[in-house]
């Protein structure tokens, strides 16, 4: 058995390229992906002859990898990893919409950083889900660390651990990926998108929104809408 692990971050960049005719950035990207491959878990059955015909590109990917990624061959591994995809890419069950009791959205980090492949902590997991569905509370870490039963230094530890990020820049990252649905699928004004997801105050919305994704909120939208015409 040979196990191959994507980092999420990484998935999200090749769905953007592949899609880059009709999705303006990487976080509609999150959007698409999300809703077009909703379902987490899937069984294909290729038959035994595409195993044997894996078998190679994946021992060699193997080989490559053992001793951690390296730049020279960074394309060699690229181009096996795309033979794998370019066959198995037919089997993989997309859908529009969400619909079975498995499928769930899921949106990543923006910005790329580096992760352990590690079971993930139930209070990281669980401070994960109440920023994710509460997101226009004014949450504190003492807040959060007492809702998991948790310090709030171990709570700090375990959540940058599983996520890459302390709870309230994950936090931050979040209100600034809404916002940008919100701008991208709603005729709300900055203002009013802001204080969906928590920003009271547009300037600092503003300022926030332009660190985790590059461009001002009106500018994006200008972006979306330009996109979506063309």
């Amino acid at each position: 058995m040979t196990t191959v692990y994507l980092d999420s971050d990484f998935l999200i960049d090749q769905v953007f390229w592949q899609y880059a005719f009709m999705l303006p950035d990487r976080l509609s990207a999150q959007d698409f992906a999300s809703t077009r491959y909703a379902e987490p878990t899937q069984l294909l059955r290729l038959g035994e002859e595409w195993a044997g015909h894996f078998a190679p590109r994946l021992d060699e990917l193997v080989t490559l990898s053992i001793d951690g990624p390296r730049p020279e061959r960074f394309y060699r591994m690229q181009s096996l990893l795309f033979a794998i995809f370019d066959v198995i890419s037919p089997y993989i069950a997309v859908t529009d919409t969400r619909t079975s009791p498995t499928q769930r959205p899921t949106t990543r980090p923006v910005v790329p950083r580096h992760r352990t492949f590690a079971p993930v902590r139930t209070e990281a997991r669980l401070a994960e889900e109440l920023l994710r569905e509460s997101l226009a509370h004014r949450w504190t870490i003492d807040e959060l660390a007492s809702c998991v039963h948790l310090s709030t230094s171990h709570l700090s530890r375990v959540f940058v651990e599983a996520f890459g990020k302390s709870p309230l820049a994950y936090l931050t990252m979040l209100r600034a990926q809404e916002l940008a649905r919100l701008l991208r699928l709603t005729e709300l004004t900055v203002a009013e998108a802001g204080r969906r997801v928590g920003w009271t105050d547009p300037d600092y919305a503003g300022r926030q929104f332009r660190r985790s994704v590059g461009v001002t909120p009106r500018q994006y939208r200008s972006m979306a809408h330009m996109s979506a015409r063309t």
